[in-house]
């Protein structure tokens, strides 16, 4: 029995929240679709917003509900999409079924997986003990600064602590439910300066070119070997995204020279220990780092809760699910310093592309997915 008579099937409230451009970071008119879902579900909802330029203002949404004392297990997401760009077939912003799929920007990331959330509590028994929350920012795929952990400041302020967290990412490959993220490696970005003295090309003597320098600070970087991976962890690495002097004249030595560096790494790393290792390197050469660190690394161990995601994917699909630590960061690797977190949603075939889609059917079963673990996880 459900806790409201509104079963609006879930691809109906997909195409409510695709409706709305929200385009990061995502404010107004998206939040207040999907209040309007949550409140005739028993929720209390929390709308705010936090932060100043350059990163902020951001709007989020917290929303509970309780029926009884029971455990805690909270939904996260988040509302804003990355631009469309140009070349769609149909407006991006105006959700079409074409065929046995659901064009839109965030079709699939991942507006698709709140829907699906959002219609799963109406297959929840009427009396499952314990309280269900959504955490959904409006910047997730920007800075992230004012999102996920002004959440969770929000949450302390309100004594809300999850006991379990799924994130609703797009974390299937080939089908539905084949799988779920375990974990994420860590990042950090920094730049290195390689300072000089300008000069005329034609009295070297006179300069003092930081070019060479910043090269063999880059041969040295290039050449550590961080780890070798673990069991649940690739090996972490090192990548050269950026070198600028901007030297428009070609007889002057310039006066400095810049490069910047990504680093992905896992589990035996931290963020900080990183910085001090690159800065050692730098400090050679008399090159200077400046860093920040978008995420550590965190894993969930296999175990009851992965368990209970993979139970609910093969009891709806059949599917046997791969637990896996690979792709980019999430807002997981914030909602993991507070409970175990998972990441489960749909194929992740079409995000941020031209295009995205959804199959009709996957949001269904998804739906179903869903509503198991909630219903297990407190039950």
């Amino acid at each position: 029995m459900s806790m409201t008579s509104s079963n609006e099937d879930v691809v109906a409230l997909a195409q409510r929240l695709l409706a709305c451009p929200s385009v990061t970071p995502a404010t107004g008119e998206v939040f207040a679709a999907l209040e309007a879902m949550l409140v005739p579900r028993g929720f209390t909802v929390d709308r705010f917003m936090v932060g100043e330029a350059p990163d902020g203002p951001v709007e989020n949404l917290l929303a509970w509900r309780t029926t009884g004392a029971g455990p805690h297990f909270a939904f996260a997401g988040h509302l804003d999409v990355v631009p469309p760009g140009a070349g769609w077939t149909s407006d991006p912003f105006a959700p079409e079924i074409r065929g046995d799929l659901l064009y839109g920007r965030g079709a699939v990331d991942m507006k698709g997986s709140i829907a699906a959330f959002v219609a799963a509590l109406d297959a929840l028994p009427e009396d499952l003990p314990g309280t269900i929350s959504l955490i959904i920012t409006g910047d997730e795929e920007g800075p992230a600064v004012y999102g996920t952990l002004a959440l969770m400041d929000r949450m302390k302020a309100r004594d809300l602590r999850p006991d379990l967290c799924l994130v609703g990412e797009p974390t299937s490959s080939a089908r539905l439910g084949d799988v779920v993220k375990i974990g994420r490696r860590g990042s950090v970005n920094m730049w290195i300066r390689a300072a000089g003295a300008q000069g005329h090309v034609a009295y070297p003597h006179l300069a003092d070119n930081p070019i060479p320098k910043l090269v063999r600070i880059l041969t040295a970087i290039e050449a550590e070997v961080l780890d070798a991976g673990t069991d649940w962890f690739q090996p972490s690495n090192i990548e050269i995204t950026d070198l600028e002097v901007g030297n428009v004249a070609h007889n002057v030595i310039p006066g400095a020279a810049t490069a910047r560096i990504s680093i992905r790494f896992n589990d035996q790393h931290t963020g900080a220990s990183l910085i001090e290792r690159i800065k050692a390197i730098a400090a050679t050469e008399g090159g200077t780092v400046e860093a920040r660190i978008s995420g550590e690394s965190f894993l969930t161990a296999p175990g009851a809760f992965s368990d209970l995601v993979s139970g609910a994917i093969r009891d709806v699909t059949g599917v046997e699910t791969e637990l896996s630590t690979t792709g980019g960061t999430s807002d997981a690797r914030f909602l993991s310093r507070i409970c175990p977190v998972v990441e489960f949603g749909l194929n992740n075939a079409t995000m941020h592309k031209l295009d995205e889609a959804v199959a009709v059917q996957d949001l269904r079963d998804l739906t179903r997915i869903y509503a198991l673990v909630v219903e297990r996880a407190l039950g």
